[in-house]
């Protein structure tokens, strides 16, 4: 068996430049990371067999028809229920309770950006909290806004799922402990990488399940008969060194429900 593999770093001109070099080299089946992967090879074929790990929205990105009935060449995982950033923030308000002001960093051209926005913004108002949002697109952009952000006291950040998140996700890990400001991402290697605290898919299990997909297309199955996936397995990993930094006692709740404990 041959295996290639291209890594684009979240760049819109690699991703269409390597979609066009994998899809030339004639494959049975193509594994696509994320959405705009998936869409960039979209824009290539329509025939080869693609499947997603980890797709944020699939039908409003546009990859599929339904999450049921796929209906083309793709289909995969969806590593995405909008209400977990509601559940994100319900998390920072319990570490962090006098967090009054809380920074999405979002793609807002994304219907996943947008969506997952409106899942916070809906949970607002029963945690006391006023939010602001901040475009994942320019890493420039980013540190300057995060910097006005947290010249004003109790703000705290919640970053969402996407391909700008992490393009960017040294960056903003950097800019939380820079500004002391307590922070909820989507992944544990968030957390792993020096970040407060996660919750989401456990990833892992994400691109275990894909396998079976990818084996079951090789076996002669087609994408448009395999329903889209949710996840099944979910963590919430916290860093106490990254809590201690920031003078946060974790609260034996949080810990007692932790998936992973970082110290």
């Amino acid at each position: 068996m041959q295996l290639d593999i291209r890594w684009a770093a979240g760049e819109p001109d690699l991703f269409r430049r390597y979609a066009a070099e994998l899809v030339a080299l004639a494959p049975d089946v193509i594994l696509g990371a994320v959405t705009s992967s998936v869409r960039a090879l979209l824009e290539v074929t329509r025939t080869v067999p693609i499947v997603f790990a980890s797709a944020t929205d699939p039908v409003g990105g546009g990859l599929v028809a339904s999450l049921a009935r796929p209906g083309g060449n793709v289909t995969g995982f969806s590593v995405q229920e909008f209400g977990l950033r509601a559940k994100s923030l319900e998390l920072l308000k319990e570490l962090a309770p006098r967090t009054a002001r809380v920074a999405v960093l979002r793609d807002s051209t994304t219907t996943g950006g947008i969506a997952q926005f409106a899942a916070v913004q809906t949970a607002a108002p029963a945690f006391g909290v006023d939010l602001t949002s901040i475009d994942l697109r320019d890493a420039g952009e980013i540190e300057r806004i995060v910097a006005k952000f947290a010249r004003q006291a109790n703000g705290g950040l919640i970053v969402t799922t996407g391909a700008g998140a992490e393009a960017h996700r040294e960056l903003i890990v950097k800019l939380a402990a820079r500004h002391r400001l307590p922070a909820i991402y989507p992944y544990r290697y968030w957390v792993s990488g020096g970040g407060l605290m996660s919750y989401g898919p456990d990833v892992f299990d994400q691109y275990r399940r894909v396998a079976t997909y990818v084996d079951r297309i090789l076996r002669g199955e087609k994408p448009a008969d395999l329903p889209v996936q949710a996840p099944t397995k979910y963590e919430l990993v916290v860093n106490l060194k990254t809590a201690k930094a920031l003078g946060l006692d974790m609260p034996a709740t949080v810990l007692a429900r932790a998936d992973e404990v970082i110290e």
